[in-house]
């Protein structure tokens, strides 16, 4: 963190409060559910109307809540006013960082997209990377408004800070949250590409008042992630890519660890094209496989049904072991599924208790800006815990 950076917080610290649990909450649940009618609030928090809106005025001081349009819902005496979050009062910038380019977004509060940046890495040093995340800020209008940065990588890391161990860049315990930190003078977050896609499904996406789903993505990897009970759940273990290996077809291709029909070896990507470039004595790229595969090509066509009955057994293992009916799809993968949503439901439901509830599969085909949009969301989450406001006396001027 820059002398300025370190300075302005220790001048806010002195004349704010950093928010007690029970307005971290209120935050988080208007953040997610608003507009939300302030019954429902109380009732989602365990709060007396009197202790919300305690709660809630400092909020609405600063500029952070707004009111939204009166809801008349019928009953006698004044309407209520929902409680919102005033989305455009803080910037975000997420970063999804690969073994090949950097791909970052600049959003706003909901971690919805405001605009996009790309650029290749010409090595995996830390510095290179460095480098390349700071002209991608630069090119998303840099730092000025922007509160915090996230990076998602494949990989697992630690403290929201240390990447630990990231395969595809060849990294192992390596400070990336400093080191950007040293150079863009900003909050950083680093996670877990899967866990940070979860946790914008969970509360701006497509998981968004589904207290218990799993998110399951499919691209140069297979990726795996759960809430339950309205969290996200985090183990040492998160980013290790645990999902990867999961036998799907005992007549499958073999993994380039030697596991015969593994989920990796039927849904990834090089997997996908492996199989069909052999078949056609070529090399052929993702998106040609599946316009082949539309067109009727055989190869192809047969390739790409097989990825899709896997999926759907993968689906269904999933949804039978975590006791849960919702699935969101996700990933730069996920473009097969028109071809082969047919074949992955009837797969799933042939594996699946017929007395169990319906499964509700739920397609986030954004591609790449979904994990862009996670790292941004994780970014939030963080900033979330550091907000302080005001304290008693310290002026409470709103928010420009």
């Amino acid at each position: 963190m820059s002398e300025a950076t370190a300075t302005a917080t220790a001048t806010a610290t002195a004349t704010a409060a950093y928010l007690s649990a029970s307005s971290r909450e209120l935050a988080r649940a208007v953040l997610i559910h608003g507009p939300i009618a302030r019954g429902e609030l109380g009732r989602r928090l365990g709060l007396s109307p009197a202790s919300l809106t305690r709660l809630s005025k400092p909020f609405l001081d600063r500029g952070l809540f707004v009111e939204a349009a009166e809801d008349h819902d019928g009953t006698v005496g004044r309407p209520a006013r929902p409680l919102d979050v005033r989305v455009d009062a803080s910037r975000f910038i997420g970063v999804k960082l690969t073994g090949d380019d950097v791909f970052g977004v600049r959003t706003d509060l909901r971690a919805n997209e405001l605009a996009a940046a790309e650029r290749p890495l010409a090595g995996h040093s830390l510095e290179e990377v460095v480098r390349q995340i700071t002209v991608v800020v630069r090119e998303l209008e840099g730092t000025d408004g922007v509160s915090a940065l996230g990076v998602c990588v494949g990989g697992s890391v630690a403290g929201g800070r240390v990447v630990r161990r990231a395969p595809f860049l060849d990294w192992h315990d390596v400070d990336l949250a400093g080191a950007l930190e040293a150079v863009l003078g900003l909050p950083v977050t680093i996670e877990n590409d899967v866990v940070a896609l979860t946790a914008a499904e969970q509360w701006f996406g497509a998981g968004r008042g589904a207290p218990n789903f799993a998110v399951l993505t499919i691209g140069v990897g297979v990726g795996y992630g759960l809430v339950v009970n309205d969290r996200v759940i985090l183990t040492p273990d998160s980013g290790l890519g645990l999902a990867g290996h999961i036998p799907l077809d005992a007549n499958g291709p073999v993994c380039t660890e030697g596991h015969r029909g593994c989920s990796r070896a039927m849904l990834t990507s090089p997997s996908v094209c492996g199989q069909v470039g052999i078949a056609l004595g070529r090399e052929v790229g993702y998106d040609e496989v599946l316009r082949l595969a539309a067109e009727g090509n055989p190869a192809a066509a047969s390739v790409v049904l097989a990825t899709g009955r896997a999926l759907g057994r993968l689906i269904a293992v999933i949804a039978n072991i975590a006791m849960l009916d919702t699935i969101v799809l996700a990933g730069e993968g996920i473009g097969l599924w028109p071809l082969v949503a047919g074949e992955a439901t009837a797969a799933a439901l042939r594996d699946r208790d017929r007395d169990a509830a319906p499964l509700r599969i739920i397609v986030d085909d954004a591609g790449v800006s979904s994990w862009a949009r996670g790292a941004a969301a994780v970014a939030i989450q963080a900033s979330l815990e550091r907000l302080a406001l005001p304290k008693q006396g310290a002026g409470t001027e709103p928010l420009e």
